[in-house]
């Protein structure tokens, strides 16, 4: 039994895995596969890879994407989520902010430099034509635990997290949402580090497989949505829209996105430089 280890945000995006792992199915390949909850997201997923400390991440697009870019030595294996991501703009329930042009100038809660909340703030200022330069402040707050108690104390004015996995604090009183910002590509691909593929490539291909025939069924899983709301402490009217929403992918993510993502973050000065699509990607089904 080979033990191989992969990395996710603890969010419904991600069920399909914990569906895959309770019923065994990489243990009947010979596949002890060992799945870590990353609760501070994309940015320590990163680390993660770098270290070697996880095989395979579950992980935010943009955030691989530049990370590779900054030295990560993984390769982008597969979209796993097609549909963008929908981040909701945060603040304290009795902040006195109510617009998103109210919030220009003033502190982003981010996870961590380089993750999704930190890109992200970057997109919706750009959305709303502020100044890249004047316009932006952080405060480094680790994950949406860190967000709450940031937001609450008044650390940070604003944070951005994706919709649904906030909307059980908005309930809450505890945040307001006053906008949204989807991203403009697909949100979720799977990325394997370099070395483990070069010596792992078959094994690489079975989890792909088991966790696509999963995908492609997901909507069809009989209270599905009763599942993941009962899980994720989420009201199942949100799960439903969610799901509507929410499209798997069973492909590798094509040149023309991963274009468009480099020029987005290359002008935005996220990126010192594009780098050719072979070098952040690799077919292997």
């Amino acid at each position: 039994m080979k033990t191989i280890k992969i990395g996710g945000v603890p969010e419904h995006f991600n069920l399909a895995w914990y569906l895959t792992l309770k019923n065994g199915e990489y243990k009947e390949e010979g596949i002890n596969l060992r799945w870590k909850d990353y609760f501070g997201g994309t940015g320590a997923m990163n680390k993660a890879l770098r270290e070697g400390e996880i095989d395979i991440a579950v992980i935010l697009t943009e955030g691989i994407i530049k990370d590779i870019i900054d030295g990560n030595p993984s390769r982008i294996v597969q979209t796993f989520v097609q549909s963008p991501l929908i981040w909701g703009i945060h603040v304290a329930n009795d902040s006195k902010y109510n617009t998103i042009d109210q919030l220009r100038g003033t502190k982003a809660a981010i996870s961590r430099y380089g993750s999704g909340s930190h890109l992200m703030a970057y997109i919706n200022a750009e959305n709303n034509e502020w100044n890249l330069d004047e316009d932006m402040n952080f405060q480094v707050i680790k994950n949406l635990d860190g967000a709450v108690e940031g937001l609450t104390n008044g650390d940070a004015d604003y944070f951005m997290w994706e919709k649904f996995t906030t909307k059980p604090i908005v309930d809450d009183g505890v945040f307001r949402r006053i906008g949204n910002c989807p991203t403009p590509w697909p949100c979720f691909v799977i990325a394997v580090r370099e070395a483990f593929l070069d010596t792992n490539l078959e094994d690489v291909k079975t989890i792909l497989n088991i966790i696509n025939d999963t995908t492609q069924e997901f909507k069809q899983i009989p209270s599905i949505d009763k599942t993941i709301a009962n899980r994720y402490d989420q009201k199942l009217e949100d799960v439903q829209e969610w799901l509507s929403l929410t499209e798997w992918s069973q492909n590798l993510i094509d040149e023309n996105t991963i274009n468009t993502i480099q020029d987005k973050l290359f002008n935005l000065d996220i990126i010192p430089k594009k780098i050719d699509y072979k070098q952040l990607v690799k077919q292997i089904n």
